[in-house]
């Protein structure tokens, strides 16, 4: 039996549900073809720094199937048209794949798997990617759940999470030793950004299944004891960069979940294993609502009166925002880390939004968009879910009217300011008293610190006053309730 074992978001060998079956159904006369399409027609392509990052965890898994005796297929194209042809050019006899859970996969795995029914091709779909099935986890009236809690909680009571599985062991004997006729080498999908900002995550970061499981290890050994305090605070390493490892499925959400679980203390652990279920109730929000990447969730946020981006003063702050020259020095720390490192920390993440889209109101588009192209775990459920709810459209979202304070969030967060003059060195001379706020430092302070404020100056002024910007937020939300 040929099986076309096709890798999308489980870029790994070990624990990976449709390659365990693959080798089990292949037998010992058989043969597993492993490929990874680079899709031309998804409407969300992965690009910029996930795109770097991805060629990386490409390499790495070529150079991981080779060590077992095996070669990684690499296409690029639309896979609806790409499959079939794979399936008729090299004798398939079955498709294996992760299934997947954004609108796009949905429905071009539902495709696929009509046209391999159609032409007495077996096609499966194995789960791997998330903790729990989307279409199963669902409240006692048999429909989705909107609230996290609930669905945190229900998920506790009904689900024994799976065991994860080991690499098969005789993977040698299934692998096929050949790569595939007009397969291309990696530097041809064009995955690496153009600009050479990229060149410095290579630095910080280990893409592939080996550099995922590494991060683990570290996290339980440094990290997951103390997440609870550790991981508001910015400028400590206290999260577990695991994000674009889960993004990519170089390893799996149950891997983790096991290891901590089983490992490590119940109590200690339970606020960690907590953001791998949120990450599950994003991926549940996007598919039972496909149309929240584009719409709010709460309908009634499509009259918002946003700021319109081609406005030239609010396209100037929104340049602002993106290069990290607020004049809101935890704003423009994070953004800054964004923009060298591919990554920012989550409580920054929180701050960053709710400055663009409340003292900015600036659409939570802009800065998904954003996003999208900077991070380096770009993922649609989760970005869509995360923007949402710092907007206040989202489900179970925070409400509009929580407007952080990045005075104060810098001073509750980052007191000495070491976050801040790590990412915003032209401040790091000033006393922490006045490092969150700048502009309210004497001159005599200023000067000692070499630092001029303004145009053209060491470092911006506020480019909006936060109690304007407050007041000016609640009175558009007054309205979106007025109407």
């Amino acid at each position: 039996m040929r099986i076309l074992l096709w890798l999308s978001n489980n870029l790994r060998l070990s624990d990976n549900p449709a390659l365990h079956a693959a080798v089990d159904s292949a037998g010992a006369n058989g043969e597993v073809l492993p490929v990874y399409i680079k899709d031309t027609t998804n409407p969300w392509p992965i690009q910029g720094a996930a795109a770097w990052w991805l060629h990386h965890s490409l390499a790495a898994l070529t150079h991981s199937i080779k060590n077992k005796g095996g070669e990684l297929s690499l296409f690029e194209g639309n896979p609806a048209t790409l499959v079939p042809e794979l399936i008729n050019q090299n004798k398939i006899d079955a498709v294996y794949l992760s299934q997947g859970f954004e609108p796009y996969e949905v429905q071009l795995q539902a495709n696929i798997h009509k046209w391999c029914k159609q032409h007495n091709i077996e096609c499966k779909r194995f789960a791997g990617h998330l903790l729990l099935n989307p279409d199963t986890h669902l409240n006692k009236q048999g429909k989705p759940f909107q609230v996290f809690t609930p669905y945190y909680k229900a998920a506790l009571a009904a689900h024994t999470i799976p065991h994860a599985k080991p690499i098969p062991s005789n993977l040698a004997k299934v692998w096929a030793a050949k790569k595939l006729p007009k397969s291309v080498v990696l530097n041809k999908l064009k995955l690496l950004p153009t600009l050479n900002w990229a060149d410095q995550f290579n630095s910080q970061w280990q893409p592939g299944e080996e550099g995922a499981h590494k991060n683990l290890r570290e996290a339980m050994e440094d990290k997951i004891a103390s997440y609870t305090h550790d991981r508001d605070f910015p400028a400590v390493d206290g999260t577990s960069l695991l994000s674009a490892h889960l993004r990519f499925g170089e390893i799996s959400p149950r891997q983790i979940w096991q290891q901590v679980a089983t490992q490590m203390d119940g109590e200690q652990c339970a606020p960690f294993l907590r953001q791998l279920m949120w990450r599950d109730f994003s991926y549940a929000l996007l598919h039972h609502w496909p149309h929240i990447p584009q719409q709010p969730f709460k309908q009634q946020f499509e009259k918002f009166p946003w700021q319109k981006a081609s406005n030239k003063n609010v396209a100037k702050q929104l340049h602002a925002w993106q290069t990290g020259t607020t004049g809101y020095p935890i704003v423009d720390a994070g953004m800054r880390q964004l923009w060298q490192t591919g990554w920012m920390h989550n409580r920054v993440r929180m701050i960053v939004a709710s400055f663009l889209t409340k003292h900015l109101r600036i659409h939570w588009h802009e800065g998904a968009k954003w996003f999208w192209d900077t991070l380096v775990d770009a993922d649609l459920a989760n970005n869509t879910a995360g923007w949402q709810w710092v907007a206040g459209c989202g489900a179970d979202a925070a409400p509009y009217f929580r407007i952080f304070n990045p005075v104060l969030q810098g001073e509750k967060f980052d007191k000495q300011g070491e976050y801040i003059k790590t990412w915003v060195p032209e401040l790091a001379a000033l006393p922490a008293k006045f490092i969150h706020a700048p502009w309210l430092a004497p001159q005599d302070v200023l000067q000692t610190a070499g630092i001029t404020l303004g145009n053209n100056s060491t470092y911006p002024l506020p480019i909006v006053d936060h109690k304007y910007a407050r007041e000016a937020a609640l009175a558009a939300y007054q309205q979106l309730k007025g109407d």
